[in-house]
């Protein structure tokens, strides 16, 4: 249910959610609230609907009988909660850390399993009510349940310690939580990349999340109704997790400047990210980037053009508002014609409409001007358009005032001057698709090539390989070093257990970017032997003495 303060003077109108911080295992009063507006009311008058939302959250308009548009409610929090919420993760974290793995990786990655699955249509309902398609909210819900499947804790169990028996001795090589991390998921997925945090407290940290102003309700449902009963459940001291809303930058700033806080994990673009980097570093924070994505995907000549233009069609699910979809295609020139031509005429059956409509994948552009700026560039040079390219309403009616995009493909042809194009060299968060066609060259020769243009990539979160020929798929397994995750004949954005969903290098990850797993990103690695007692000259020097004089 639902957590909100009985003293409060306002009752919430059946139906809506109303969630206040949670702080130390409590729900102070809230000093103000931010309103959320559901998708419908949005997608019918988006004006009206934020004008609303500005009053109520100004207090310029009472809260009393809200309208059916308004869905939930969530307390924003004051700095002083912020404040508090760090002191309750700094006191609970050695805590925490000292409980067996046995109970806060293992039990509480099989409780969270088994209660997502219990409340995956409550989970999928939230995000639709905040305006994700319902195909993607439950893709969404699925990555999750893959996230605390028993095959990932499984992996997580190993990766976690290994122990070994050497000469009397016991070595444990295990991984230790670093403390206390703060998580600023995305506004595009914040439910989901919420929950991903989840992992960092199964490794023993104590865990503050910010549940971004825009989009907040799915992150305190999922706490609020998932985590937060199964931490009481095993015990867990109250400050192992605690949920704030509000403002990223003063938030952000306040993290950076407490002693009490070690690893910070950020979500958002490229150049903000890096910039956020440095400040970490500065600050003596570790900082865990999860930033923008520039995916390729490479069809061979001898691949399944039918599985492939399918997996490509993902280009453009949420209309491309999601950082670990294909970004640009890279063809054999001998499968271009069939490649496109197949992609084409599945784009024509992507389309937009309401969130709760099962066979909608297309999302609101509220600001285009990128896309087109970006559709120019590549037709100015020498681009040539495949389908799209136009603006329309919710009915599929072109117009230049429309909040939807058609789905865009365009023709870049040849390798050498593609990174000129905006759409190649940059992420491209919008429904616009650039298949590069190589120029005619020996298949050794192309191979080198499109290896060569994978690894050159600055970005880095995942890259996709459709091909049969047995030599050529050896040879991206060993050769692409780029990316957190590499997946060949297969879908580019499906989840499966033991992979991770997120992380990558360049400029997806940062400095210190790979594949993402938050329970090793927020842990470090240490060594420890245990002896029952052994000379001390010996240990030093015995293994050169058994070197040199052996049977000695």
């Amino acid at each position: 249910m639902p957590r909100d303060d009985a003293t409060d003077p306002f009752v919430p109108a059946p139906g809506l959610r109303s969630y206040r911080s949670y702080v130390n295992g409590t729900f102070p009063e809230a000093e103000g609230w931010v309103y959320v507006v559901g998708s419908p009311a949005l997608l019918d008058d988006a004006f009206a609907s934020l004008t609303l939302k500005r009053r109520l959250e100004e207090g310029r308009i009472p809260p009393e009988n809200l309208p059916p548009s308004i869905v939930g409610r969530v307390a924003k929090a004051s700095a002083r909660t912020v404040a508090l919420a760090l002191d309750a993760a700094a006191e609970a974290a050695p805590r925490w850390a000292a409980v067996p793995p046995a109970i806060r990786l293992e039990r509480v990655g099989a409780l969270l399993h088994e209660r997502l699955a219990e409340k995956a249509q409550q989970i999928v309902d939230v995000l639709v009510e905040e305006g994700h398609p319902l195909a993607l909210a439950r893709w969404q819900v699925s990555g999750m349940l893959e996230c605390f499947g028993p095959e990932s804790i499984d992996f997580y169990r190993a990766q976690m310690q290994q122990e070994f028996r050497h000469a009397g001795r016991r070595i444990l090589v295990r991984r230790q939580p670093d403390g206390v991390v703060c998580l600023n998921p995305p506004q595009n997925a914040p439910l989901s990349s919420a929950l991903l945090g989840i992992t960092s407290v199964m490794a023993g940290n104590a865990l503050v999340v910010r549940a971004p102003r825009s989009a907040p309700l799915g992150v305190m449902f999922v706490m609020n109704e998932v985590v937060i009963p199964v931490l009481e459940e095993v015990g867990a001291p109250a400050g192992t997790l605690n949920v704030v809303c509000g403002d990223p930058a003063p938030m952000l700033s306040a993290w950076l400047a407490s002693p009490k806080v070690d690893d910070i994990m950020y979500f958002g673009s490229s150049e903000n990210g890096l910039a956020f980097q440095n400040r970490c570093v500065a600050a003596g924070k570790k900082p865990i980037l999860e930033l923008a994505g520039n995916d390729v995907v490479t069809v061979w000549k001898d691949a399944d053009l039918d599985l492939a233009a399918e997996a490509l069609t993902e280009s453009f699910y949420g209309s491309g508002q999601l950082c670990m979809i294909p970004n640009q295609v890279l063809v054999h020139p001998d499968a271009a014609a069939g490649l496109v031509e197949r992609l084409v005429r599945l784009v024509g059956h992507i389309r937009p409409g309401h969130p709760a409509e099962p066979d909608v994948l297309l999302t609101p552009v509220l600001r285009n001007e990128k896309f087109f700026a970006y559709l120019e560039d590549a037709l100015a040079k020498g681009a040539t358009l495949a389908c799209g390219g136009h603006a329309m309403q919710i009915d599929e009616t072109r117009d230049a005032a429309g909040i939807f995009l058609e789905p865009t493909v365009v023709l870049v042809h040849g390798l050498a001057g593609a990174r000129e194009i905006d759409a190649v060299r940059n992420e491209t968060f919008f429904p616009l698709l650039p298949v590069v066609v190589a120029d005619p060259a020996p298949d050794e020769e192309l191979v080198a090539q499109f290896l060569g243009f994978v690894n050159s990539n600055a970005y880095g979160l995942r890259n996709s390989l459709w091909a049969q020929d047995p030599a050529v798929v050896d040879r991206f397994v060993a050769e692409v070093r780029t990316g957190g995750l590499l997946k060949v004949n297969d879908s580019h954005i499906a989840f499966l257990p033991y992979l991770p969903t997120h992380g990558g290098t360049g400029l997806t990850g940062g400095v210190f970017g790979e594949a993402n797993y938050p329970i090793l990103r927020t842990s470090h690695l240490q060594g420890v032997s245990i002896s029952t007692g052994s000379h001390s000259r010996e240990a030093v020097f015995g293994a050169w003495q058994a070197l040199h004089h052996p049977g000695a």
